[in-house]
């Protein structure tokens, strides 16, 4: 449902409720503390916030003695401010305030889920595979293949199952050409999502159906198409009782990915041999000389008309992140709207962190949708993380979409298939509760 189109009566009272609640937080506040109490309490409140988001840029853009003060400051800031609502014994005030701006956002979540088309990836009914072929990596996931008994599971289904083991590399997409030329109906793939991309490529390429098995450790993709986490042999379902969804894919250069491909400060840090063994030392290591500029590539970036110069992280994903997820760590609401999600940060000291804590509103955040994104760099290549795999590659370098590309085979009956809810968008509400006629 479009703005424009009338909403209908429960969906306008809880938008009218996010409203009266929000009245009610505010009210609350100036009739206890008074209209300058109030006031300095928001200030307070912003104070710490704002100190503390300039402490936690010093921390990541700085070593040694001043990235240890800089986090005690990170920490110290809100913690003052705390102390000083309990000793104007106003902490209970800041406590019932909070709640009822979080109830208010629930309201308004609530009516923005309602009132939208909120109809799912539509599901086709097909025959089940004569041939399944299933590619298993027995390491992913910390062994998640061995703890399920999948590779039993799957055999006693009749899918044709090829372990990667060894320590030589294996050639994933040649194995799963020689499966359709032998006969394989459907390709799938327990394993980390790298794999899953590759797999996914060529079972678009030959038109057959695809299906993701949740062993891996992350398993973002099967988290969007609603699968189950925590015990991957329900995905197994699929091939006696599955649909079939049609959802788009991810190109950068001529390499597919089912999530999203990183330039800039984490794909420069993915790329060092030390990260794998050791993450968050490598990463706080190598972050400070990334965040100033001196280390890794001037990026560029061309959405269209609009250009993008010098970002310090750049986020191309296959299908938008949820509006509240600007990192890229959740969840995608749809993965079939034949747009790529961009997102690209800019930020030149603590000044711009504290800018930050607007959100999606910050001058330092760029966040779009599109068919095609141009990324270039100041060096013949640059370092790119491809659904978390740290890879070089030539610039410029062109991301693009492709609708409706892969046939996926998932379960009928899926515990992540639940709409997610909107973050709350005031402007939006305010139209939902006092619609023009």
């Amino acid at each position: 449902m479009t703005d424009a189109t009338p909403p209908a009566g429960a969906d306008r009272w809880l938008a009218r409720l996010a409203f009266a609640i929000a009245a009610a937080a505010v009210g609350l506040l100036l009739a206890v503390a008074g209209v300058r109490g109030g006031i300095g309490l928001l200030a307070i409140g912003a104070a710490g916030l704002a100190v503390g988001a300039a402490g936690l840029w010093w921390f990541l853009a700085h070593r040694g003695v001043l990235r240890w003060l800089a986090a005690a400051l990170a920490l110290a800031a809100p913690a003052t401010a705390a102390a000083l609502y309990v000793r104007a014994g106003l902490l209970w005030l800041v406590f019932v305030c909070a709640v009822l701006w979080s109830l208010a956002g629930t309201a308004g979540r609530a009516a923005l889920a309602r009132s939208r088309d909120a109809g799912g990836t539509p599901e086709f009914e097909t025959l089940p595979p004569h041939h399944p072929f299933l590619i298993m990596n027995p390491r992913s996931g910390g062994g998640k293949v061995g703890r399920f008994d999948l590779v039993g599971k799957a055999r006693a289904l009749g899918a044709e199952v090829f372990l990667l083991g060894g320590p030589d590399p294996v050639d994933v997409a040649a194995v799963a050409r020689t499966a359709v030329r032998r006969g394989a109906d459907l390709l799938g793939v327990a394993g980390g999502d790298g794999t899953q991309a590759i797999v996914a490529a060529v079972a678009a390429e030959c038109g057959i159906p695809f299906m993701v098995i949740s062993a891996g450790t992350r398993n973002h993709f099967a988290m969007d198409l609603g699968l189950d986490r925590d015990d991957p042999a329900t995905c197994l379902d699929a091939l006696t009782d599955g649909v079939e969804l049609r959802v788009d894919l991810g190109l950068i250069g001529e390499r597919t990915f089912v999530n999203n491909a990183s330039f800039g400060a984490y794909a420069f840090v993915v790329q060092s041999p030390a990260y794998r063994a050791d993450k968050t030392a490598t990463t706080l290591d190598l972050l400070p000389d990334v965040l100033t500029g001196h280390r890794g590539s001037l990026l560029h970036l061309g959405i269209g008309p609009l250009v993008v110069s010098g970002p310090q992280a750049v986020l191309i994903s296959n299908n938008p992140y949820a509006a509240g997820d600007i990192a890229g760590l959740g969840r995608r609401a749809r993965l079939d709207s034949g747009v790529l999600g961009v997102l690209a940060v800019r930020v030149a000291g603590a000044t711009d962190t504290v800018r930050l804590l607007r959100g999606r509103r910050s001058k330092m955040l760029t966040i779009v949708t599109a068919t095609e994104v141009i990324v270039d760099g100041d060096a013949p290549s640059i370092p790119v993380g491809v659904d978390g795999e740290a890879v070089s590659m030539p610039t410029p370098v062109r991301c693009a979409i492709r609708p409706g590309a892969l046939r996926v085979r998932v379960p009928r009956n899926r515990p992540g298939t639940v709409a997610l809810r909107p973050s709350t968008d005031w402007d939006r509400l305010r139209r939902l509760a006092m619609p023009t006629r």
